[in-house]
């Protein structure tokens, strides 16, 4: 059956305008991506609610996923695979799926990775994706600047003050609920994206897995 409702999810980062030039700078590659994601996600206690697997579910699982979107987003190709690790379960350590890293394989052949620590320093920017393509990079830092290396067309692209995309999404997305049309981030990619979110983070992973193979024995 079909409906003329809209679903979305709050993957903001790719209407951000950086990313939208990323993207158009890309447009027209003849090879694959291979994309490192740097996220300096800063400390949280380990009490906080965002720890909880059921009201937060873990930070790479409820933030993970904006990188991951947006690294879907650049390529223009699902994720087909997905493997990851936290640091070890060592004294003194409370909280471990915070301290990540992931490895992505898209459909078209690209590779995507995300490092999400928590143990770093305000001081160092937040968010850094670099893009390499066809012997040309692109670096992204913090959502404010964006250079290319070996584009001739392009060195940088900057703007006044951090832009994750947040009012472009909104602004798109009402547009769309008022015009009507298909939706702005199509279902299979929101599928695909959430998902590998959860296979990002080996301990929630692990904690899924055993979620279905209960269900299949109680089925």
């Amino acid at each position: 059956a079909t409906s003329d409702q809209q679903l979305m999810v709050g993957f903001n980062r790719r209407f951000s305008p950086h990313a939208a030039k990323m993207k158009q700078l890309l447009q027209g590659r003849t090879g694959p991506l291979c994309m490192n994601m740097m996220v300096n996600a800063g400390s949280i206690p380990s009490d906080h609610w965002v720890h909880d697997p059921e009201s937060g579910g873990g930070r790479m699982i409820g933030e993970g996923c904006h990188w991951i979107d947006l690294m879907m987003f650049l390529t223009g190709a699902p994720i087909t695979k997905c493997q990851a690790a936290t640091i070890g379960d060592v004294p003194g350590v409370t909280t471990r799926n915070d301290h990540a890293a992931a490895v992505f394989t898209f459909a078209d052949g690209s590779l995507g990775t995300l490092h999400y620590f928590a143990n770093g320093n305000r001081a160092y920017p937040k968010e850094k994706l670099t893009v390499f393509a066809d012997g040309k990079v692109l670096e992204l830092d913090n959502f404010r600047l964006l250079q290319g290396f070996g584009w001739s067309n392009f060195k940088k692209f900057k703007t006044m003050r951090q832009d994750k995309g947040h009012q472009a999404e909104c602004l798109q997305f009402v547009q769309r609920i008022a015009d009507g049309g298909e939706a702005l981030i199509p279902f299979d990619s929101l599928w695909n994206v959430t998902h590998f979110s959860f296979q990002a983070d080996p301990i929630a992973w692990k904690r899924v897995a055993a979620d279905e193979q209960t269900t299949t024995l109680v089925c």
